[in-house]
């Protein structure tokens, strides 16, 4: 029964939903401009898609207890206890997995764990505040984690704030400004519920639509710009070409919720993320590639 009921809780962690965060770990690894070590960007991967992720996403369900499709889960199991059993052994194993890499990536790791947790936690619970709660997501998710990955494959600190560098990691900031509203928009009605005012819901549908729109825009225009500054066409090229379906199916959802509303469901939210994941993806690996 033990273990059935662990079983259970283990979907919660949605462990494959961390897939759609692997831009920001590609993105970190190619705006290195100098040596950086493979093995230890595997370790990274690890510790944060396998581990702190879960960890994250499970504490984030053990609390929000939704009865409603999230990230990843139409359907999602109901919570137990166990739920919070993984977290606290994910976070274990996160810590100490980056631990094996360096201290510092190991505090930057237990930062994240802390940060998400406040998001998340009844007596704290920073998604209440549409603002407060978009700013944390946006930068931890973005500049920090960009920053995070580069510490723990080894960064030289002029690399890390070589300038061209944090303009790329704000680069991941304002993409996630963009895309994180979007992760939102079929949930109002679940968050009104819960006194969660999101910044989806603030700004309703339509509104949500336009923000995500400015938001990629300007990481699109800034991410030119560091290139351009660091005289690197190809990458730009890349990014470009790789992201051409992504504004296509993101065009062809707005003007469909546009019309009608109810086209900004579950579905059509999970199919952008998963789409604009692996072009975003592609396009960093590449630049690895062909460097």
């Amino acid at each position: 029964m033990i273990v059935q009921n662990y079983r259970r809780a283990l979907p919660l962690l949605r462990i494959p939903f961390s897939v759609y965060l692997m831009p920001v770990f590609w993105f970190g690894l190619s705006a290195l401009r100098g040596p950086w070590s493979g093995w230890r960007a595997v370790g990274v991967f690890v510790v944060l898609h396998l581990l702190a992720y879960p960890a994250s996403n499970g504490y984030n369900s053990y609390y929000d207890r939704d009865e409603g499709s999230i990230g990843g889960l139409k359907a999602p199991p109901a919570v137990t206890p166990e739920l919070l059993h993984l977290v606290w052994l994910f976070d274990a194993l996160a810590v100490a997995g980056a631990a094996l890499l360096s201290g510092l990536f190991a505090g930057l790791v237990v930062v994240y764990l802390l940060i998400s947790k406040a998001y998340s936690y009844e007596g704290i619970r920073l998604k209440k505040y549409p603002l407060l709660s978009t700013l944390v997501v946006v930068v931890f998710q973005g500049a920090f984690t960009l920053l995070m990955v580069q510490v723990g494959v080894g960064a030289a600190p002029a690399q890390l704030f070589e300038k061209t560098n944090l303009l790329l990691a704000l680069v991941s900031t304002l993409f996630l400004c963009g895309s994180y509203p979007l992760t939102q928009v079929y949930q109002h009605a679940e968050d009104a519920r819960r006194g969660d005012r999101t910044l989806s819901l603030r700004l309703g549908i339509r509104g949500t639509f336009i923000f995500a729109a400015l938001g990629l825009l300007a990481g699109a225009a800034a991410l030119a710009l560091a290139y351009w500054l660091r005289q690197e066409w190809r990458p730009l090229l890349l990014f470009l070409v790789a992201t051409g379906p992504v504004v296509a199916l993101f065009g062809h959802w707005a003007r469909a919720v546009w019309h009608d509303e109810a086209a900004a469901d579950f579905e059509h939210t999970m199919r952008m993320n998963q789409v604009s994941s692996l072009c975003l993806s592609a396009a960093f690996v590449a630049t690895l590639l062909w460097r």
